[in-house]
Protein backbone atom coordinates (compact mmCIF):
# COMPACT_ATOMS: atom_id res chain seq x y z
CA UNK A 1 0.00 0.00 0.00
CA UNK A 2 1.28 3.15 -1.08
CA UNK A 3 2.03 6.06 1.72
CA UNK A 4 -0.43 8.73 0.20
CA UNK A 5 -3.12 5.44 0.15
CA UNK A 6 -2.17 5.10 4.17
CA UNK A 7 -2.32 8.78 4.26
CA UNK A 8 -5.89 9.14 3.19
CA UNK A 9 -6.96 6.25 5.39
CA UNK A 10 -5.63 7.55 8.25
CA UNK A 11 -7.42 10.87 7.47
CA UNK A 12 -10.77 9.11 7.04
CA UNK A 13 -11.04 6.72 9.80
CA UNK A 14 -8.14 7.81 12.20
CA UNK A 15 -9.77 11.51 13.14
CA UNK A 16 -13.07 12.26 14.35
CA UNK A 17 -13.92 14.68 11.64
CA UNK A 18 -12.98 11.64 9.20
CA UNK A 19 -14.98 9.26 11.12
CA UNK A 20 -17.89 11.48 11.19
CA UNK A 21 -17.40 12.57 7.21
CA UNK A 22 -17.42 8.66 6.25
CA UNK A 23 -20.45 8.12 8.92
CA UNK A 24 -22.77 10.77 7.27
CA UNK A 25 -21.83 9.84 3.73
CA UNK A 26 -22.95 6.00 4.31
CA UNK A 27 -26.13 6.83 6.47
CA UNK A 28 -27.07 8.98 2.83
CA UNK A 29 -26.24 6.30 0.79
CA UNK A 30 -27.94 3.35 3.13
CA UNK A 31 -31.08 5.87 3.21
CA UNK A 32 -31.48 6.30 -0.72
CA UNK A 33 -30.48 2.16 -0.87
CA UNK A 34 -33.13 1.23 1.56
CA UNK A 35 -35.69 3.77 0.26
CA UNK A 36 -35.86 2.00 -3.19
CA UNK A 37 -35.60 -0.94 -1.78
CA UNK A 38 -38.94 -0.34 -0.13
CA UNK A 39 -40.27 1.24 -3.03
CA UNK A 40 -39.87 -1.70 -4.83
CA UNK A 41 -41.55 -3.95 -2.14
CA UNK A 42 -44.37 -1.34 -2.24
CA UNK A 43 -45.30 -2.25 -6.51
CA UNK A 44 -44.45 -5.63 -5.99
CA UNK A 45 -45.23 -6.99 -2.64
CA UNK A 46 -45.07 -10.67 -3.63
CA UNK A 47 -41.68 -10.66 -4.80
CA UNK A 48 -39.33 -13.24 -3.67
CA UNK A 49 -36.38 -11.09 -3.01
CA UNK A 50 -34.44 -12.40 0.06
CA UNK A 51 -35.11 -9.58 2.92
CA UNK A 52 -31.85 -10.69 4.84
CA UNK A 53 -29.24 -11.25 1.49
CA UNK A 54 -31.02 -7.57 0.16
CA UNK A 55 -30.28 -5.70 3.69
CA UNK A 56 -26.49 -7.13 3.69
CA UNK A 57 -26.36 -5.93 0.33
CA UNK A 58 -28.13 -2.29 1.07
CA UNK A 59 -25.74 -2.18 4.47
CA UNK A 60 -22.17 -2.96 2.30
CA UNK A 61 -23.19 -1.00 -0.76
CA UNK A 62 -24.15 1.59 1.04
CA UNK A 63 -20.23 1.50 3.05
CA UNK A 64 -18.34 1.14 -0.09
CA UNK A 65 -20.22 3.97 -1.62
CA UNK A 66 -20.01 6.75 1.24
CA UNK A 67 -16.12 5.71 1.37
CA UNK A 68 -15.62 6.75 -1.94
CA UNK A 69 -18.09 9.73 -1.34
CA UNK A 70 -15.62 10.81 1.50
CA UNK A 71 -12.55 9.62 0.10
CA UNK A 72 -10.10 12.73 0.94
CA UNK A 73 -8.81 14.21 -2.44
CA UNK A 74 -5.97 16.08 -3.32
CA UNK A 75 -7.52 18.96 -4.56
CA UNK A 76 -10.60 20.86 -2.83
CA UNK A 77 -12.04 24.09 -3.72
CA UNK A 78 -14.74 26.53 -2.33
CA UNK A 79 -16.49 29.53 -3.85
CA UNK A 80 -17.68 32.10 -1.94
CA UNK A 81 -20.51 34.30 -3.16
CA UNK A 82 -20.01 37.63 -1.66
CA UNK A 83 -18.15 39.08 -2.71
CA UNK A 84 -17.27 36.52 -5.63
CA UNK A 85 -14.21 35.00 -5.36
CA UNK A 86 -12.51 30.60 -5.22
CA UNK A 87 -9.84 29.39 -2.77
CA UNK A 88 -8.49 26.24 -3.93
CA UNK A 89 -5.68 24.03 -2.14
CA UNK A 90 -3.82 21.54 -4.48
CA UNK A 91 -1.19 19.04 -4.82
CA UNK A 92 0.86 20.39 -7.75
CA UNK A 93 3.72 21.93 -9.10
CA UNK A 94 3.57 25.75 -8.21
CA UNK A 95 5.49 26.97 -10.89
CA UNK A 96 3.62 24.82 -13.63
CA UNK A 97 0.35 27.14 -12.80
CA UNK A 98 -0.53 29.68 -15.57
CA UNK A 99 -0.93 32.54 -13.51
CA UNK A 100 0.46 35.57 -11.28
CA UNK A 101 2.64 34.04 -8.43
CA UNK A 102 4.35 34.31 -5.01
CA UNK A 103 7.38 33.69 -4.12
CA UNK A 104 9.05 33.54 -0.36
CA UNK A 105 11.67 35.50 0.69
CA UNK A 106 13.73 36.85 3.46
CA UNK A 107 13.83 40.39 4.65
CA UNK A 108 17.44 41.21 2.32
CA UNK A 109 16.05 39.39 -0.65
CA UNK A 110 18.94 37.38 -0.86
CA UNK A 111 18.89 35.26 -4.51
CA UNK A 112 22.19 33.36 -5.05
CA UNK A 113 22.04 29.65 -4.16
CA UNK A 114 25.85 28.98 -4.61
CA UNK A 115 26.76 26.42 -2.14
CA UNK A 116 23.04 26.39 -1.21
CA UNK A 117 24.71 28.66 1.60
CA UNK A 118 22.11 31.62 1.75
CA UNK A 119 19.21 29.69 -0.71
CA UNK A 120 18.56 26.50 -1.06
CA UNK A 121 18.44 25.43 -4.65
CA UNK A 122 15.44 23.01 -4.09
CA UNK A 123 13.51 25.89 -1.69
CA UNK A 124 10.85 27.55 -3.76
CA UNK A 125 13.05 30.89 -3.85
CA UNK A 126 15.98 28.55 -5.70
CA UNK A 127 13.36 26.97 -7.95
CA UNK A 128 12.32 30.64 -8.71
CA UNK A 129 15.70 31.69 -10.05
CA UNK A 130 16.53 28.37 -11.85
CA UNK A 131 13.12 27.51 -13.63
CA UNK A 132 12.22 31.52 -14.28
CA UNK A 133 15.60 33.39 -14.02
CA UNK A 134 17.71 30.60 -16.06
CA UNK A 135 19.89 31.26 -12.79
CA UNK A 136 20.85 34.97 -13.47
CA UNK A 137 21.63 35.97 -10.33
CA UNK A 138 22.57 39.94 -11.66
CA UNK A 139 19.54 39.85 -13.93
CA UNK A 140 16.99 39.16 -10.48
CA UNK A 141 18.77 41.28 -8.45
CA UNK A 142 19.00 44.13 -11.13
CA UNK A 143 15.36 43.53 -10.99
CA UNK A 144 14.88 43.31 -7.28
CA UNK A 145 16.30 46.61 -6.66
CA UNK A 146 14.47 48.38 -9.57
CA UNK A 147 11.36 46.82 -7.69
CA UNK A 148 12.42 48.31 -3.62
CA UNK A 149 13.47 51.38 -4.95
CA UNK A 150 10.82 53.73 -3.31
CA UNK A 151 11.14 51.29 -0.43
CA UNK A 152 12.52 52.66 2.66
CA UNK A 153 15.35 50.23 4.23
CA UNK A 154 14.94 49.32 7.91
CA UNK A 155 18.76 49.36 8.52
CA UNK A 156 22.02 48.31 6.95
CA UNK A 157 24.61 45.99 8.26
CA UNK A 158 27.79 45.66 8.30
CA UNK A 159 30.35 43.18 6.46
CA UNK A 160 31.52 42.29 9.54
CA UNK A 161 28.28 41.47 11.35
CA UNK A 162 27.46 39.30 8.28
CA UNK A 163 29.80 36.90 5.95
CA UNK A 164 27.59 36.68 2.79
CA UNK A 165 24.76 38.02 1.36
CA UNK A 166 22.85 41.39 0.86
CA UNK A 167 23.16 43.72 3.56
CA UNK A 168 20.15 45.89 3.29
CA UNK A 169 17.16 44.82 5.38
CA UNK A 170 13.78 45.88 4.65
CA UNK A 171 10.60 45.82 6.82
CA UNK A 172 9.11 42.85 7.27
CA UNK A 173 6.33 42.62 5.17
CA UNK A 174 7.78 44.12 2.21
CA UNK A 175 6.70 42.85 -0.87
CA UNK A 176 8.69 43.06 -4.49
CA UNK A 177 6.68 42.66 -7.45
CA UNK A 178 8.39 41.85 -10.58
CA UNK A 179 7.48 40.56 -13.43
CA UNK A 180 5.16 41.85 -16.43
CA UNK A 181 1.45 42.46 -16.54
CA UNK A 182 0.78 39.05 -17.96
CA UNK A 183 3.04 37.10 -15.37
CA UNK A 184 3.72 38.55 -11.97
CA UNK A 185 5.34 37.49 -9.61
CA UNK A 186 4.74 38.39 -5.56
CA UNK A 187 8.20 38.41 -3.62
CA UNK A 188 7.42 38.53 0.23
CA UNK A 189 9.65 39.28 2.93
CA UNK A 190 7.96 37.50 5.59
CA UNK A 191 11.17 36.03 7.76
CA UNK A 192 14.08 37.87 8.81
CA UNK A 193 17.25 36.44 7.33
CA UNK A 194 20.04 36.23 10.62
CA UNK A 195 23.38 37.23 10.29
CA UNK A 196 24.52 33.36 10.78
CA UNK A 197 22.77 33.00 7.45
CA UNK A 198 19.59 31.20 9.09
CA UNK A 199 16.24 32.51 8.66
CA UNK A 200 13.33 32.81 11.30
CA UNK A 201 10.28 33.74 11.44
CA UNK A 202 6.81 33.57 13.19
CA UNK A 203 2.70 33.81 13.24
CA UNK A 204 3.03 37.25 13.87
CA UNK A 205 5.51 38.07 11.21
CA UNK A 206 3.85 36.10 8.63
CA UNK A 207 -0.01 37.88 9.69
CA UNK A 208 1.45 40.90 9.21
CA UNK A 209 3.46 39.80 5.68
CA UNK A 210 0.40 38.29 4.52
CA UNK A 211 -1.76 41.68 4.58
CA UNK A 212 1.05 43.55 2.77
CA UNK A 213 0.99 40.34 0.01
CA UNK A 214 -2.72 40.89 -0.20
CA UNK A 215 -2.48 44.97 -0.79
CA UNK A 216 0.30 43.99 -3.43
CA UNK A 217 -1.83 41.32 -5.49
CA UNK A 218 -4.89 43.77 -5.14
CA UNK A 219 -2.60 46.35 -6.87
CA UNK A 220 -1.00 44.53 -9.44
CA UNK A 221 -2.56 41.26 -9.83
CA UNK A 222 -5.51 42.64 -12.46
CA UNK A 223 -8.22 40.37 -10.05
CA UNK A 224 -6.53 37.39 -11.88
CA UNK A 225 -5.69 33.92 -10.73
CA UNK A 226 -3.08 33.77 -7.87
CA UNK A 227 -0.94 30.85 -6.56
CA UNK A 228 1.35 30.48 -3.81
CA UNK A 229 2.98 27.98 -1.57
CA UNK A 230 2.41 27.32 2.04
CA UNK A 231 4.86 29.89 2.58
CA UNK A 232 6.52 29.21 6.16
CA UNK A 233 6.99 25.78 6.00
CA UNK A 234 9.76 24.95 4.33
CA UNK A 235 13.46 25.99 5.82
CA UNK A 236 12.04 29.06 7.02
CA UNK A 237 9.99 26.86 9.27
CA UNK A 238 7.51 28.95 11.92
CA UNK A 239 7.54 25.84 14.49
CA UNK A 240 4.93 26.84 16.30
CA UNK A 241 2.16 25.62 13.57
CA UNK A 242 2.43 22.65 11.52
CA UNK A 243 1.42 22.62 7.57
CA UNK A 244 -2.30 22.59 8.12
CA UNK A 245 -2.28 25.24 10.94
CA UNK A 246 -0.03 27.89 8.44
CA UNK A 247 -2.64 26.84 5.24
CA UNK A 248 -5.45 27.85 7.69
CA UNK A 249 -3.89 31.12 8.85
CA UNK A 250 -3.40 32.37 5.08
CA UNK A 251 -7.01 30.96 3.94
CA UNK A 252 -8.33 33.31 7.20
CA UNK A 253 -5.88 36.23 6.00
CA UNK A 254 -7.33 36.06 2.39
CA UNK A 255 -10.81 36.16 3.56
CA UNK A 256 -10.61 38.55 5.69
CA UNK A 257 -9.12 40.89 3.52
CA UNK A 258 -11.24 40.05 0.61
CA UNK A 259 -14.30 40.36 2.53
CA UNK A 260 -13.25 44.26 2.49
CA UNK A 261 -12.80 44.15 -1.25
CA UNK A 262 -11.76 41.52 -3.57
CA UNK A 263 -8.62 40.68 -4.03
CA UNK A 264 -8.59 38.29 -6.92
CA UNK A 265 -11.01 36.12 -8.62
CA UNK A 266 -8.81 33.26 -7.31
CA UNK A 267 -5.99 31.87 -5.03
CA UNK A 268 -4.89 28.60 -5.57
CA UNK A 269 -2.70 27.05 -2.34
CA UNK A 270 -0.10 24.20 -3.49
CA UNK A 271 1.15 21.61 -1.19
CA UNK A 272 4.29 20.00 -2.32
CA UNK A 273 3.52 15.93 -3.45
CA UNK A 274 6.33 15.27 -0.34
CA UNK A 275 4.34 17.44 2.14
CA UNK A 276 0.53 15.96 1.09
CA UNK A 277 0.89 13.48 3.97
CA UNK A 278 1.28 16.48 6.39
CA UNK A 279 -2.17 18.28 6.02
CA UNK A 280 -5.39 16.65 6.80
CA UNK A 281 -7.42 17.79 3.80
CA UNK A 282 -10.66 16.94 4.90
CA UNK A 283 -10.12 19.20 7.94
CA UNK A 284 -9.05 21.86 5.72
CA UNK A 285 -12.16 21.55 3.76
CA UNK A 286 -14.39 22.09 6.45
CA UNK A 287 -12.24 25.02 8.12
CA UNK A 288 -13.02 26.29 4.52
CA UNK A 289 -16.67 26.03 5.16
CA UNK A 290 -16.81 27.43 8.21
CA UNK A 291 -15.15 30.87 6.61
Amino acid sequence: MSPAIRHRLRMLFGTRLGLSTAGRACAVQFGLLSGAAQLYLTFWPDSSLPRGATFIAIACLALVGGTLRSWPRDRISHEFVRPGFRVTISVGDLFGQPCHLVIGSNDVFDTDTQDDLLIVRRSVQGQFLHRVYAGDVARLDDELNAALLGTEPARVEERASKRAGKLTRYPVGTVAVLGSPEQRYFLIAYGTMGNDLTVSSGPDQLWRGLGELWRAVHLHARREAVAMPVIGSDLARIDSMDHGSLVKLILLSFVTRSRQSVVCKELTILLHPRDYERVDMLELAAFLRTL
